[in-house]
């Protein structure tokens, strides 16, 4: 492929956390004549793929794993100025840590993963109230929510939004995922979820296949 040897500095980069170089780099690539597409799969996924690799066999630890994603977004950031973005385009989703959660592990990366994979990402923060993840969705016209649980009393929480979105007449047109160091798939079971992910690289395929049912619809 044209700048293939671009694209994999951009690779290494992520896996390297060079976060000084990532936006040069990535113009490099975009010079060398590297597709969007390339860039974004064949370097940035590719990178973090591989960070999370390192991350789950103890290679990388928790900052490692953050640094990492900072780098892609920065990165990404550079593409989006300088070339047209070929993976837009695609549904909404919201990002949110429940209410009673302050934590942030995880979700900047699966904000970074699925708009690297063509949605919008609108992240609505951490200890976010039932009633602000419902307007959130209804402003945007989302097509999911991702919650995020790191604390073991915040599964309460996924109950809450999910009778909201019944409630506000949202429910059906929403696909609800859960994830986090605090969540199972009994939790997602237990509040009529759509799904549960156990690591933030399965959140794309499993959100794909979600929506692609919808778009095909009732089964």
């Amino acid at each position: 492929m044209a700048g293939a040897e671009e694209v994999e500095a951009v690779r290494k980069a992520i896996i390297e956390l060079d976060e000084a170089h990532i936006g040069e780099l990535v113009r490099k690539a975009v010079s060398g004549g590297a597709s969007t597409k390339d860039i974004v799969e064949e370097g940035m996924r590719a990178g973090m793929t591989e960070v999370g690799r390192k991350y789950e066999e103890g290679e990388y630890y928790l900052a490692e794993f953050e640094i990492s994603a900072q780098v892609m977004t920065k990165g990404l950031n550079v593409l989006k100025l300088i070339v047209p973005w070929e993976s837009g385009g695609g549904e909404t989703v919201v990002l949110a840590t429940v209410k009673g959660d302050l934590h942030d592990m995880g979700k900047v990366l699966v904000g970074s993963l699925l708009t690297v994979s063509g949605y919008k990402v609108v992240d609505a923060g951490v200890d976010v109230a039932v009633e602000k993840i419902v307007d959130v969705v209804r402003k945007n016209g989302a097509k999911a929510v991702g919650l995020s649980l790191v604390l073991t009393q915040s599964a309460v929480e996924v109950g809450k939004v999910v009778e909201a979105l019944k409630e506000a007449g949202l429910r059906d047109q929403v696909k609800v995922v859960i994830g986090g160091v605090a969540a199972r798939q009994e939790i997602a079971d237990k509040y009529g979820c759509d799904a549960y992910v156990q690591s933030a690289f399965d959140v794309v395929g499993v959100l794909g296949g979600l929506l692609e049912k919808s778009r095909s619809g009732p089964v």
